[in-house]
């Protein structure tokens, strides 16, 4: 278990900067129970004592910030004890989205997709206190936004999580389903990060 990660792999995770809510670390803990039970989620705060950060999830308090770099690690550890793929990463956003009590307030007040194109900035603030994210097109006739997230250096697997977030958010406000790509991503030599959305 203390090899689950390389010293190189790891050491590049605890390089990364900046904060996160303490609702992305709960609901994370609050997926893998939901998916492996507490089984699971022991093995997962196990493994995350053995790297050296011992965190127990379910005491993480939503409106706190933590170290991204917990999260990351935690993110990391999941893929290889778990072996999620891609698809398990969204769904997991979906459940963040969904399960958040900071986002269920949030979605209280996007009540139209122009008031969440405006809103978009602070909104990514509300969660990080790193990166940049705008809404950089926007066709509510043609159905479809891009958001660009930029000085945001995090895992990859964040990525699909963040998918999964957005859809979920954007298909709550305009009650269809939504799809939601990366077209652009700083881990395959792009300068930000960029999603489409469709619905």
């Amino acid at each position: 278990m203390e090899h689950i990660i390389s010293k190189e792999e790891l050491n590049g995770l605890t390089s990364i900067e900046g904060e996160t809510r303490g609702h992305s670390i709960r609901n994370t803990g609050d997926f893998i129970l939901k998916e492996e039970g507490r089984e699971g989620l022991n093995k997962l705060e196990s493994a995350m004592a053995r790297l050296g950060y011992p965190i127990k999830y379910e005491k993480a308090k939503e409106t706190n910030y933590y170290p991204a770099k917990i999260l990351a690690i935690t993110l990391v550890v999941i893929e290889k004890i778990f072996n999620y793929d891609a698809k398990k990463f969204q769904e997991m956003g979906r459940f963040r989205a969904k399960f958040s009590i900071i986002m269920r307030m949030l979605m209280r007040y996007l009540i139209s997709l122009d008031r969440a194109v405006k809103e978009m900035p602070k909104m990514w603030r509300k969660f990080l206190t790193t990166g940049d994210a705008k809404v950089v097109s926007f066709d509510k006739k043609e159905k479809y936004a891009v958001i660009r997230i930029e000085n945001y250096r995090f895992h990859q697997i964040q990525c699909r999580i963040i998918e999964g977030i957005f859809s979920t958010v954007l298909q709550t406000i305009v009650k269809s389903n939504v799809t939601c790509q990366e077209t652009k991503c700083i881990h395959r030599g792009d300068e930000y990060h960029e999603f489409l959305l469709k619905w």
